[in-house]
């Protein structure tokens, strides 16, 4: 795919908008509306021409946040106190490298990354992708939206199955947004990771962290085998392999460059809206853990989401325990909500289908709902999903780097060797920490 043929079809697909599009949005859930470099920049000068490009990076930086990092932060802060504050910076920045190559690549090539897993493997495969895409984000549903059901528990008192059945109104509602276009539904998301920011900002101040030992935190170290298997639990988790797909998917139709240059201006400001939106989503990790590790280390291993609740009611204040579980009810809501679009995203690349975003939303709800219904351990379930979600990391990196590191598919915007290189270590670690992951899972 030459960097000619690139702007091409940026300006094919940019040129193609109209009434069959809006149809197919309200069935199917809506596309970003594209826009010319010159269409969303407009007369806008300096930081205000920023703005356009604002919230990509949120949607998808919400899969760092959601119930599954909750227990992992919790019960690590726990055991560990601030030991392990260094692994959540380290595992952000990893993160962050990784979301830029995917939404470059959607920048690039005015395609996601499934479309051109597609375009460039055989059928065979991206049909392979295809299946194991659906199974992961079965397995992200099942943690975010038990994690949704389980703040509304812990926060209202409502017994499981009536908290299941209000979530999952909750997640329809919420998907009436998506219908309505992208904009909304990036408020809506943005809105309730600023919910969780204020829960946890609070919840740090009434914990009062000591100083010198949160400091300390953030020196590489381990103390025994124990923190250096936890470590992997944290970095390992780090990257979501939906995460990796949707991104591409988020940017490629917002706006489209028509030629390099536009593109590389293009790309320059999603790094702006990446930078920000996962320092906050690191921000928030490191909080959980500060917070866990002042309330709870030398006390307790938190190890369920429910005794972290009581915990924090009981060790800090009633209100502590709130905070903790209304960010936990609204990240559980964003999350899965993002769930369902990322969903969406690769079966329109893979195999150039769609069903409507209600049926798969309906669909993906089903396996947690039978689950919570028949009594099953919420935390371990949450478990059992992060096991799952191990498998399909290295299949979202490894085509991420290669594909990023062509000219001939980004033009100007191919990686530098550098990168590259970083990329590939990054992949070469993640995928190594998660095989380790599973193999003590079920052999440890």
């Amino acid at each position: 795919m030459s960097d000619q043929k690139c702007s091409k079809t940026g300006q094919y697909r940019f040129e193609n908008q109209g009434m069959k599009k809006r149809q197919a949005s309200e069935r199917f859930g809506a596309e970003p509306e594209t826009q010319s470099f010159e269409q969303a920049v407009g007369e806008a000068k300096g930081w205000r021409q920023m703005l356009p490009f604002i919230g990509p990076a949120f949607i998808a930086a919400v899969a760092y946040i959601d119930p599954g990092n909750y227990a992992t932060n919790i019960q690590a802060g726990s055991q560990y106190g601030y030991l392990l504050l260094w692994v959540v910076i380290v595992s952000n920045v990893m993160a962050i490298l990784i979301q830029m190559l995917s939404a470059k690549l959607g920048i690039a090539t005015a395609h996601n990354l499934p479309e051109i897993i597609r375009d460039r493997w055989s059928k065979k495969v991206s049909f392979f992708y295809w299946i194991q895409g659906e199974v992961m984000i079965m397995a992200t549903d099942l943690a975010e939206f038990i994690g949704a059901a389980l703040g509304f528990h812990l926060v209202f008192g409502m017994p499981m199955i009536p908290a299941a059945l209000l979530t999952a109104v909750c997640a329809l509602l919420i998907l009436t947004f998506q219908v309505k276009g992208f904009r909304p539904l990036e408020m809506v998301i943005a809105m309730m990771v600023f919910i969780v920011v204020i829960a946890f900002s609070c919840e740090i101040l009434f914990s009062l962290p000591e100083f010198k030992p949160f400091v300390q935190g953030f020196v590489p170290k381990f103390q025994g085998s124990e923190s250096v298997l936890l470590a992997a639990g944290i970095l390992g988790a780090t990257v979501m392999p939906h995460a990796i797909y949707m991104h591409s998917g988020l940017t490629c139709r917002r706006v489209v460059g028509r030629d390099a240059q536009e593109r590389k201006k293009i790309f320059r400001f999603e790094q702006i809206d990446i930078l920000i939106a996962m320092v906050i989503a690191g921000i928030i990790n490191a909080i959980m853990l500060t917070v866990a590790g002042s309330t709870f280390f030398g006390k307790e291993v938190i190890d369920d989401l429910s005794v972290a609740f009581h915990g924090f009611s009981n060790y800090i204040a009633p209100m502590a325990g709130i905070l903790f579980g209304v960010g936990l009810l609204s990240a559980g809501l964003s999350s899965s909500s993002v769930g369902t679009l990322a969903g969406d995203i690769m079966m329109q690349g893979f195999i150039h289908k769609r069903i409507p975003v209600f049926i798969r939303r309906i669909c993906s709800m089903l396996p947690p709902l039978i689950l919570i219904i028949s009594g099953a351990n919420a935390t371990k379930a949450l478990v059992i999903s992060q096991v799952v979600l191990s498998f399909g990391i290295a299949l979202a990196i490894i085509p991420l780097v290669i594909f990023t590191s062509k000219k001939t598919i980004m033009g100007l915007l191919v990686n530098h060797k550098l990168t590259t290189a970083a990329a590939w270590g990054i992949a070469v670690i993640v995928i190594c920490l998660n095989l380790f992951l599973l193999y003590q899972t079920f052999f440890g």
